[in-house]
């Protein structure tokens, strides 16, 4: 007997299992929708109504995931935190249900488990998950700005215990199945191929002894009488990366505490009010923009209306951290086989081992069998010529920065590959347009820029000349997306988007810190206000050889305001590169950057430093060339759309998320007020605060970015 309710099916089998498949048409991956409350309760019904079922299991009816969490669009669409709060009363009082019933309710996950789907299987009375790599189980609403709010936060610390639970819904962590069983997440890990019996035979035992994660003893102390320890070391820990930016940090750490210390019925109270409240936050809007940027942008190929070529071989030519980095993520993320070219032994063997060393620690910690890391060690092969190019589909040109020599490797591919491969240059600052100036084919040559490192930088900036095909830009796009990056296409210029966006707010970082404003309070002032590191410690982190290198091209090519100060010659004399020389702004300790600034850095520069400034002028100095900045590029259509400015500066330069990118973020502010401080600046500091055009008519016209 099969009853359809939309997205749920209800088959009833001969041995009184009843078999619920969740499967939400015409989507890819199961969401939860506020409308299926009615569907379930329907079932529910039928399930208490019908005494010859003995038990039921929960499946998904998509082939890689379970429920990947609740359709956020719910959310967006709740005008009011009352609206909202409602919203997670329904959820809790359908899983308060489930968990309710007499017959044991089994849920049987392959795939992604998140967020509702996870509070979903945690109502159930067990759980058989599938050995996949593909099942992974976890809360991530704090990256939406929010807390769960279908009783997750009552459930998971009572599964896993408080620290646990904690620092999975602080962190959005995802655990693989043997972690999850490790955790009393899962009561059995099964092969995919025989999960439905397992489940079924789980739901024929009646229902199983409530799962609880094995406590060690200073685990008890601290959720016994020592539990307010654990909770403030908790929220200190969170604060010092979040610097209280993010209000669903303290909600989840205060309704756990609440819940354990009241009963699960007060922590349900207070779960859903708090989810009601954070649904309304301006970071938890702007953050769920980003979700909704992202979840568009992977429905589009880079060239309207054409498809992409299916890339079955890559080559990476130059093995250095770059090189090295594109082949790893082009073989792990994108599974495809890669040839390495590089001109002598020593990087092909730099390459080799960078793989192997990003491998290694995933097959120690059995994310990979041995098996696959080798096969995976294997995918890799190297030369020193260009045997083994003529069956290659995309080459990615990773070598130094000189034109020269990159328009010789266009010249070679072109000669050595086939006529249809595509040239990708990683350039950080070269045209592309000149890179392509002496191709026989510049329709097939277009920009690929990673962002360092390549296996942890989501962005991927794919940079197009006039002379590119759509069918280049569709592929190069697709390839970027299957190494698991976040591609925004740009047009060629200096700087590109990112860089350029960057140069400024850099620039003017360095003029301050030659005023005398102390390392420390510049690096201190940008990360309280959002940024992941402050730009003292990126310059060290990226090279100040670099930052000489770039910034004349930027100024030869955009002008005046692009004029870096003259501080890196003196630095570069005196052998400061940062993080590579081990000698920058900072000490190092061991190879590793410390806290400590390295004093001897005014000394060389000629300044004794002097907090003159509040932590509020500082980031107005270098966050205004950023907005502005960022505005000439979308004027001159460098970037297609202020979305693509938005997500470009989170996903490459970690500009703060809460706040939704710098397009966004002039919204908020106001545009007319952004003006108005450029040009307080501009008197103050000089032309290079002079807002662009489009902002000007914009505050004439007083429009927005977005709506």
């Amino acid at each position: 007997m099969d009853t359809q309710q939309g997205a749920f099916t209800l088959t009833k089998r001969d041995d009184g299992i009843a078999i619920i498949t969740i499967d939400v048409p015409g989507e890819s991956m199961n969401t939860l929708k506020s409308s299926f409350a009615d569907e379930v309760t329907t079932l529910l019904d039928k399930i208490e109504d019908d005494s010859e079922i003995k038990g039921v299991v929960l499946i998904s009816g998509k082939p890689g995931s379970f429920v990947a969490g609740a359709d956020i669009r719910m959310i967006s669409e709740c005008e009011t935190a009352a609206d909202a709060e409602s919203l997670a009363r329904q959820g809790q009082a359908l899983f308060d249900r489930i968990e309710g019933q007499r017959i044991p309710f089994i849920a049987a996950v392959h795939g992604a488990c998140l967020g509702g789907g996870l509070e979903l299987a945690m109502a159930c009375h067990g759980r058989v998950i599938s050995d996949s790599a593909k099942t992974v189980m976890g809360l991530p609403e704090v990256q939406l700005g929010l807390l769960p709010g279908s009783g997750g936060t009552q459930r998971l610390p009572r599964i896993v215990g408080v620290q646990q639970g904690l620092t999975m819904m602080l962190t959005g962590k995802q655990l693989r199945p043997k972690q999850a069983k490790k955790l009393a997440l899962a009561n059995d890990v099964v092969p995919e191929s025989i999960l439905l019996d397992a489940a079924i035979e789980l739901a024929k035992k009646g229902k199983p002894k409530k799962a609880k994660a094995k406590q060690g003893t200073m685990q008890k102390v601290l959720e016994g009488p020592l539990s307010s320890v654990l909770f403030n070391k908790a929220r200190e820990q969170a604060q010092k990366k979040a610097q209280g930016n993010y209000p669903a940090i303290d909600r989840i750490i205060d309704t756990v505490r609440h819940g354990m210390s009241k009963g699960f019925k007060a922590g349900l109270e207070l779960e859903a009010k708090n989810f009601g409240e954070l649904a309304m936050t301006a970071q938890s809007k702007q953050l769920r923009n980003i979700f909704f940027a992202t979840t568009e942008m992977k429905k589009e190929t880079g060239a309207d209306g054409v498809q992409p070529d299916k890339v079955k071989k890559a080559a990476v030519l130059g093995g250095g951290l770059m090189g090295g980095g594109i082949a790893h993520v082009t073989i792990s993320k994108g599974k495809l086989p890669v040839r390495l070219k590089d001109i002598g032994q020593e990087g092909i063997k730099n390459a080799l081992n960078y793989h192997y060393k990003l491998l290694k620690p995933k097959a120690k910690r059995k994310i990979i069998r041995q098996s696959e890391l080798e096969k995976q060690m294997l995918m890799l092969s190297a030369t020193t010529d260009y045997s083994g190019f003529k069956d290659v589909d995309l080459v990615v040109e990773a070598v130094f920065e000189d034109l020269d020599l990159k328009q010789k490797m266009v010249a070679d591919i072109e000669q050595h590959a086939k006529t249809e491969t595509i040239f990708a240059t990683n350039t950080s600052s070269l045209p592309i347009t000149k890179i392509a100036a002496k191709a026989e084919r510049p329709e097939q040559v277009i920009g690929l820029h990673y962002f360092s490192p390549v296996e942890k930088m989501p962005l991927a900036e794919i940079i197009t000349h006039p002379g590119t095909s759509a069918k280049t830009i569709a592929t190069t796009v697709a390839f970027a997306k299957a190494q698991g990056k976040t591609p925004i296409v740009v047009q060629d210029g200096a700087g590109f988007y990112v860089n350029r966006i960057l140069a400024p707010y850099m620039n003017e970082a360095a003029r301050l810190l030659l005023d005398g404003e102390p390392i420390e309070h510049l690096d201190k002032s940008l990360v309280k206000f959002g940024f992941p590191v402050g730009p003292i410690t990126l310059l060290d982190e990226v090279g100040i050889d670099v930052g000489a290198k770039v910034a004349p091209i930027l100024t030869d090519e955009l002008g005046e305001r692009f004029a870096a100060p003259n501080a890196f010659d003196k630095l570069l004399e005196d052998g400061r590169k940062g993080r590579k020389t081990k000698k920058g702004f900072y000490k190092y300790e061991g190879g590793k950057k410390g806290k400590e600034v390295d004093s001897s850095v005014y000394q060389i520069l000629g300044i004794s430093p002097q907090k003159r400034l509040s932590q509020d002028e500082v980031v107005e100095r270098c966050m205004y060339p950023m907005l502005n900045e960022a505005a000439w590029c979308l004027q001159e259509d460098i970037i297609r759309s202020p979305r693509d400015g938005d997500i470009g500066a989170i996903f490459g330069i970690g500009f703060p998320p809460f706040l939704g990118g710098p397009f966004r973020y002039m919204d908020s502010l106001g545009i007319e007020q952004v003006v108005e401080t450029l040009r307080r600046l501009e008197k103050e500091q000089g032309s290079r605060y002079a807002p662009c055009e489009l902002l000007q008519q914009m505050a004439k016209d007083k429009t927005r970015f977005y709506g």
